[in-house]
């Protein structure tokens, strides 16, 4: 059955940014699918919710507090996991972000931040991962959870759009270096309904985002949580180093913001 394909039975899955939102989404997704989980994030309390998702499906969870600008609490994750399930077969960097700010207004401090937020640390967990996966599982995945504003220009994105162009650049660099053992591939995630965005959401701005999109709706995290499946399991296995845009056929950002001269 080709559904079949779609599933992780006995796979182990490690989920970054895991508490909430997209990540919480893409680990509810991977148990309902098979998968055990090892979460990890900076708030434990998040990632307990997280595991009774996890749980309820009937598959295993491990709770991993780590910040991922830490190098020590990402050794520690690849170990912990290791030691609780014996074997790793996906990682998803998840983890990252950083909020749109003007170009003139954006520090050199604040723009090597975000791109060490949103790439360094990936690349530094997916190095630490690879090696363990081929030994223990003979393979894997890696996706990484990118942006839309990592390929349409827009003002207001230079350190976030930048560091997310960078992630999806080096999701193709990785797939060529470590085929065919481990495949790396990457989502270009739009606009979705995460608490991030209902916290700036105004009906104003949301009738704003709508409109500019051709699908004409804001994506849910289940819609994330599919493709990433889809794409951490066999019947992804010939895809590698691909970026699948899912964003609502999204060909610039959905939201206006000042440019630096405007006015």
């Amino acid at each position: 059955m080709i559904l079949d394909h779609f599933r992780l039975d006995g796979q182990v899955a490690i989920v970054t940014g895991a508490g909430r939102g997209i990540g919480r989404g893409i680990a509810t997704a991977f148990a309902e699918a098979g998968a055990d989980l090892a979460l990890a994030a900076r708030s434990v309390a998040e990632l307990e919710e997280t595991a009774a998702k996890v749980r309820a499906a009937g598959r295993r969870a491990l709770v991993q507090r780590c910040d991922v600008m830490q190098r020590a609490d990402l050794e520690k994750l690849v170990d912990a996991t290791l030691a609780a399930f014996g074997r790793l077969d996906t990682l998803v960097n998840n983890a990252g972000g950083s909020p749109p700010k003007p170009a003139l207004r954006t520090s050199e401090r604040a723009f090597e931040h975000a791109l060490r937020f949103n790439v360094t640390t990936a690349f530094l967990l997916t190095r630490l991962v690879v090696p363990q996966m081929v030994r223990t599982a003979g393979g894997g995945s890696v996706l990484n959870i990118s942006s839309v504003a990592g390929r349409e220009f827009a003002p207001g994105f230079v350190a976030y759009g930048t560091a997310k162009a960078a992630l999806s650049f080096m999701t193709g660099e990785l797939a060529q270096d470590f085929a065919p053992k481990v495949r790396v591939n990457a989502i270009a995630v739009g606009s979705v309904r995460t608490k991030a965005l209902a916290d700036a959401l105004t009906p104003e701005l949301e009738r704003e985002m709508i409109e500019r999109t051709p699908l004409r709706m804001i994506g849910e995290v289940e819609d994330i949580a599919a493709c990433a499946t889809w794409l951490s399991s066999p019947a992804a296995r010939f895809v590698t180093g691909e970026v699948v845009g899912v964003n609502g056929g999204l060909v610039g950002l959905n939201m206006a913001l000042p440019r630096a001269f405007d006015g």
